[in-house]
């Protein structure tokens, strides 16, 4: 072959390569097959087409042309390792095994080749010996080191860091399982499941086993909402790994998804168990115990999470966010010396709950004080946008008109179970959670992220991930119908089968839209209370995400404007679709605000609806403790005690205060 044929080849072959890393499997079986034609027998494009015709599956024909390249090039140990994944996923293991059996005696020092033998192994059953083939290749891996930096910047919330890393690694190697694993992760934080199932998949189609892909995988589902898919991997990985805390930990997030509290706990309790020097599972231990109401136990494990690690800011905010819990003099002084020392892990988290000790001495300017420098730390790692909420909020409403619902009045899944409340965050609607759990046809979930992976998937759609709403209108009836249907079926797995349920993801109020052209009959409560008491009960409230409006009060006045505007603009264009619910009239009259709400719901009325407090159920909000008590009014108006630091909130609520002037 001359010079120039040679490049020839080398730049055509190269082009097939970027089409398989893009995952262009078509384009680039094209592209080698041209080149097999001008250069029959070429022996690298033959192993790529090989390679590319069983990544999509086509494994007659990939086995008979690996084996070709085999045949002629006995040295060629890629295209060895390959030939045995052919023969894996044909069913023949052990020649698979007898394959790489062969070849690491021959290439100890081949990563590709101990990832293929540790598949094989996992498929034989023989999982000790798959465990030590997978060590292997990370112990040969090329860019451990860089990995191993990306996952301490991604353990340590630097995502950008790591994400440049792990591409970093992925253009050196398209199908590097842990760059690829890692990028997923940083995906997963970013709200993006689509583009962290993508990465995945391709990672499982090099290896479909190794422990790493396999969480990581299980993770993927978990932040789609696919629970019963999450619990099916994360068992089926523990039956590989059993002995690995992280395992357990990630089923038993699966288990706090699906509400089965007690499974939660006993695999927190088996993490915890298997490395008892990690104080994170400590806390989950101590969240789940407060979601079960079992107070001793989960300030006994909030402790137990300072005995671990007295810097661990987080056990101090959990504690103060039990709302009714006192801090002693010593636990006050602990806080301030660990502050002024610097070493604690979330010095924001600090802050506001040494804003809530001082709160509770009626120390309020000094605790305010704490409560703005909390804000003000969390403002810079999780930054809000006053004017891109509104103006997204002013699309939302473009959207969806009378028009809109008039010319979809067909579509939609009929479904009358769901029940969602909306509003602001500490405005009570946990306390009508539980009133409405209460009643013998109503179960409580706790706050569902489905609406907003919807409203997520479609902003997706768009290159620059801002295609919602107006991705709606181009919907047809049977899109919008399937969307409600995968609603029910996704719901289904949080309910134990009472005929209605309830949602009471807060953020909802922006999407009530979409919620009544995918569900019609859904009904759904907005619950308000006066915006001085609900913006600085927000305000200082640490919020683990999802919540960055409330980190200044400007933001919070404006954020709470726009909600207003918008819950008008529904009651517009969908007159009754929405009951206002006031939280100051459900503590003055709690009987017949009780009695509306149900009558809302299409519910009769039961007397367990008033005594909600006597409701065992599991509470997953941060007013668990505060609604397993009688109803109260000691938080009506207490926003005065903060008057003289609040007036950057009141003015900037301007006018919409005046709406909500009987409840002063």
């Amino acid at each position: 072959m001359s010079p120039e044929a040679q490049g020839a080849v080398r730049a055509a072959y190269l082009r097939a390569l970027e089409a398989v890393r893009l995952g262009r499997l078509q384009s680039a079986e094209q592209q080698l097959r041209a080149i097999q034609r001008t250069f029959p027998g070429e022996i690298n494009s033959l192993h790529l087409l090989g390679v590319t015709l069983l990544s999509q599956g086509k494994l007659a024909a990939a086995l008979e042309m690996l084996e070709h390249v085999v045949a002629n090039s006995p040295r060629f140990a890629h295209a060895q390792v390959d030939l045995a994944r052919a023969y894996r996923q044909c069913g023949r293991l052990e020649a698979a095994r007898v394959q790489l059996s062969r070849l690491l005696q021959e290439r100890p020092s081949l990563e590709p080749a101990w990832l293929a033998y540790g598949d094989v192994l996992v498929d034989l059953g023989r999982t000790a010996d798959a465990r030590f083939a997978f060590e292997q290749a990370r112990r040969l891996d090329p860019h451990r080191q860089r990995i191993e930096q990306a996952t301490t910047a991604l353990a340590g919330g630097d995502y950008r860091s790591s994400e440049e890393i792990f591409r970093e690694v992925l253009k050196r190697d398209a199908g590097h399982l842990a760059a690829l694993a890692g990028l997923a992760a940083v995906a997963i934080r970013a709200g993006n499941t689509r583009d962290a199932e993508r990465l995945l998949t391709h990672a499982r189609s090099r290896c479909a086993h190794h422990p790493l892909v396999r969480r990581a995988w299980g993770h993927s589902l978990l932040a789609a909402e696919r629970l019963a898919e999450a619990e099916t991997a994360f068992r089926e990985l523990l039956t590989f790994e059993p002995h690995n805390p992280l395992n357990w930990s990630a089923l038993g997030s699966v288990y706090i998804k699906l509400l089965r509290q007690e499974e939660a706990l006993a695999a927190y309790e088996q993490a915890a168990h298997l490395d008892p020097s990690q104080a994170s599972f400590r806390l989950a231990i101590g969240h789940i115990n407060k979601t079960l109401g079992r107070r001793a136990q989960c300030e006994s494990a909030y402790r137990e999470c300072l005995r671990l690690d007295r810097k661990y800011a987080e056990a101090y905010w959990c504690l103060a966010d039990l709302k009714n819990y006192v801090f002693s003099d010593a636990e006050l002084a602990s806080m301030q010396d660990l502050l002024a020392s610097a070493a604690a892990t979330d010095p924001a988290q600090l802050h506001f709950a040494i804003g809530r000790a001082l709160e509770q001495r009626a120390r309020y300017a000094e605790a305010f004080s704490h409560y703005a420098e909390g804000n003000a730390l969390r403002r810079r790692t999780a930054p809000f946008s006053s004017a891109s909420f509104e103006g997204k909020s002013r699309r939302v409403a473009a959207c969806y008109t009378r028009e809109f619902f008039r010319a979809r009045a067909a579509a939609g899944h009929t479904d009358p179970a769901p029940i969602f409340i909306v509003g602001l965050p500490r405005s009570g609607s946990t306390l009508v959670e539980q009133i409405l759990a209460s009643h013998s046809q109503v179960e409580g979930t706790m706050e569902l992220h489905n609406i907003l992976a919807m409203v997520r998937e479609l902003d997706h759609l768009d290159a620059d991930r801002d295609g919602y709403p107006e991705r709606v209108c181009a919907l047809t009836s049977a899109e919008l119908t399937g969307l409600g249907r995968r609603y029910s079926e996704e719901t289904r797995a949080v309910r134990s089968g009472k005929p209605r349920f309830i949602d009471k993801m807060p953020n909802n109020f922006s999407h009530i839209g979409l919620i009544h052209a995918i569900l019609p009959n859904a009904r759904i409560i907005d619950v308000r209370r006066h915006p001085m008491d609900a913006c600085f009960s927000n305000f200082k409230q640490y919020f683990a995400n999802g919540q960055s409006f409330s980190y200044d009060l400007e933001d919070l006045g404006r954020y709470y404007r726009s909600y207003l505007a918008l819950m008008d603009h529904w009651d517009e264009v969908l007159p009754g679709k929405v009951m206002h619910l006031q939280y100051e009239q459900l503590i003055d009259d709690p009987q017949g605000t009780i009695a509306r709400l149900l009558e809302h719901c299409g519910l009769e009325f039961e007397p367990a609806t008033l005594s909600f407090h006597e409701n065992r159920r599991a509470v997953r909000t941060a007013s668990a403790e505060q609604v397993r008590q009688p109803l109260y009014a000691s938080g009506v108006g207490y926003w005065k005690r903060f008057a003289p630091q609040l007036a950057p909130l009141r003015a900037s609520l301007g006018d919409c205060l005046e709406r909500f002037a009987a409840w002063e």
